[in-house]
């Protein structure tokens, strides 16, 4: 017995002494956002790590060494000084205006109201110590900085899927043909015009990123983060040097892709199997909706309410005449004329229904959390993609035959009609989206395991300097190899001019000769 407390005690003892402060700051207050990052602090003070969390959501179960520094829970909307639109009309943005007008200034607003918030400069004025600094990678790059302050490595997650501007910065393969701008407005990336349209979307956000918004983003540092240690670093050196990123994406749904052993996928990573408990009343519902269930949810933020009347009318006049159930997140009290086989809430338990086996098809905006979701638990999905990464999600659900895109100007009743009886009606959908959620699930580790695995390779290695990229040493010309193979260039020009020159020479011997022959032979006459 006294063996074992003394194992019990060496055990605690080594777990104590691989323990780390780590501070976590994802103060982006979209709700989709830390749906995806939640798991990650949680988990971290579960292991036993002492984890500050700088966010804009309240957690009320968590262990003792999970702390919140809680910042203001605004909306986009709220820090542009707009009033909030019907997101349905997002659907008329090109990917600049959504970055011109939304992405780039709500950032900047939302980053600057997270770092002068009193919880977060009581932090910053506070002499504490971090191991290890981890940051959403999401138009919030100031908080790069706070990696700077505590001289701990930077580890970046991202609630998206990989770019080149992701790649360029990391040393990875850029891959553009096959590697989609995140917010790609193009029905076919990969024909030559999706192509093009992908190129320009890069660039075009690369350099109002390099030169404009991240200017925007020093400024903020230099104003909200106090006594930083000189010299600072930019902000583009310091994303550049993070030790990990981590992407929410998977090979098994999106593209293959080849990337660097410190860029790390765990998609889904807030996903497992559902070991909550429905309400009686729904878990009663999807029980006796023997006729199958056809589940509709347009996200956190895109309201069904706020569809118009012609488009509402439409999907009421469709879900009445089939013979499944209908559940639907309706956000007011009541729909008028309501038919009987739908049911509406204004919440939904989303992970819990699409673990139902009675679901036959999830009718969704497109979001890659709802869409992971989907592909998670073996749902078919038609979606309906309002703006920013929609379509591009929809694409690969389309390219995986699990799904398919009905765009918001093409709902009527004929076209959402004849897709929804193709597929409640061809079970082949739901047989590939059966097959999908096998491959997706099909890793060494869960996607949260994963993560934790690398966080803890990065403490207990310092930084991890050895797995990032040999490329982040060389400048641009050097790691395309542009000088080596403009010296190939210069070598096998002047080798050419030369072979060149003596042939010319050698031929106009020739020409003399033949004259000169021909002049003895007129002598000899």
């Amino acid at each position: 017995m006294l063996g074992i407390l003394k194992l019990g005690f060496v055990l605690t003892l080594a777990t104590f002494c691989e323990t780390a402060n780590i501070l976590y700051a994802i103060p982006y207050s979209v709700k989709s956002h830390y749906i995806m990052q939640r798991p990650v602090g949680l988990e971290l003070a579960r292991r036993g790590h002492n984890v500050t969390v700088i966010t804009a959501h309240r957690e009320i179960d968590h262990p003792p060494n999970y702390h919140q520094v809680i910042v203001v829970n605004k909306t986009i909307w709220d820090v542009l000084g707009r009033e909030r639109p019907n997101l349905f009309t997002l659907v008329e943005y090109s990917a600049e205006q959504l970055h011109k007008e939304i992405l780039w200034k709500g950032g900047l607003a939302l980053t600057e109201g997270s770092l002068k918030s009193a919880e977060v400069q009581s932090l910053l004025a506070e002499n504490r110590t971090f191991d290890l600094v981890i940051s959403e990678l999401f138009f919030q790059e100031a908080t790069y900085a706070l990696a700077h302050k505590y001289n701990a490595p930077l580890i970046l997650i991202s609630t998206m899927v990989n770019c080149m501007k992701h790649s360029l910065l990391t040393g990875n393969p850029l891959e553009l043909a096959t590697t989609s701008f995140e917010f790609l407005d193009a029905s076919n990336p990969t024909s030559f015009w999706g192509r093009l349209r992908n190129l320009y979307l890069n660039v075009y956000d690369y350099f109002w990123w390099r030169y404009w918004f991240l200017e925007k983003q020093e400024e903020l540092v230099r104003k909200y983060i106090p006594n930083l240690p000189q010299p600072v670093p930019s902000l583009y050196d310091l994303e550049k040097n993070a030790s990990l990123l981590f992407l929410n994406s998977h090979f098994s749904f999106q593209s293959p892709v080849a990337f660097l052993p410190n860029i790390i996928e765990i998609g889904g990573i807030h996903l497992k199997e559902s070991d909550s408990q429905l309400p009686a009343d729904l878990q009663k519902l999807l029980d006796e909706a023997t006729e199958g269930v056809v589940y509709v949810n347009f996200g956190s933020n895109v309201r069904s309410t706020e569809l118009p009347i012609e488009k509402k009318n439409a999907l009421i006049n469709v879900f009445k005449r089939l013979n499944q159930t209908v559940l639907w997140k309706w956000e007011a009290e009541s729909l008028d004329e309501k038919p009987d086989n739908v049911v509406v809430r204004k919440w939904m338990p989303q992970k819990e229904i699409l673990s139902h086996p009675n679901i036959k098809v999830f009718l969704s905006h497109g979001g890659l959390i709802g869409t992971l979701e989907a592909v998670f638990h073996g749902v078919p999905i038609i979606g309906i993609p309002v703006y920013g990464d929609q379509y591009k999600n929809l694409i690969k659900a389309e390219e995986a035959g699990t799904g398919t895109t009905l765009l918001y100007h093409d709902i009527n009743e004929e076209n959402l009609e004849r897709i929804l009886h193709e597929f409640l009606k061809d079970d082949s959908y739901l047989k590939r989206a059966k097959e999908l959620s096998r491959r997706f699930k099909d890793r060494p580790m869960s996607p949260l395991d994963t993560a934790m695995y690398w966080i803890e390779y990065v403490i207990r290695n310092k930084g991890a300097d050895h797995i990032k990229s040999p490329s982040l040493k060389m400048n641009w010309i050097t790691y395309n190899m542009l000088d080596v193979y403009g010296f190939i260039v210069i070598i096998f020009s002047l080798c050419s001019y030369v072979i060149y020159k003596i042939w010319e020479l050698v031929s106009q011997c020739k020409f003399l000769v033949r004259i000169g022959f021909g002049h003895r032979k007129l002598k000899c006459l």
